[in-house]
């Protein structure tokens, strides 16, 4: 599944990104490529090193992890 590699690496580094809450983090593969103030910095540099074609994660460091909850109501 796509950007499972960098979401395990995610999981296998969260201690020393730990240091970094609230920043985001850019993980191409295995590799911790750079840590950004903003998602949009984060971003914006993945596309610069990797384009459109090859999968990178930009992700928010939240140790624990937030639970997001998603609830669609269905009229009946």
């Amino acid at each position: 599944m796509a950007l499972d590699r960098e979401l395990a690496t995610y999981a296998e580094k969260q201690d020393e990104l730990e240091a970094h809450q609230g920043k985001f983090v850019l993980i191409h593969g295995d590799c911790i490529v750079e840590i950004f103030d903003t998602y949009a910095d984060a971003i914006s540099h993945g596309y610069r090193l990797y384009g459109v074609r090859e999968p990178f994660l930009v992700k928010r460091i939240e140790i624990p992890e937030t639970a997001q909850t998603i609830t669609r109501l269905v009229a009946s």
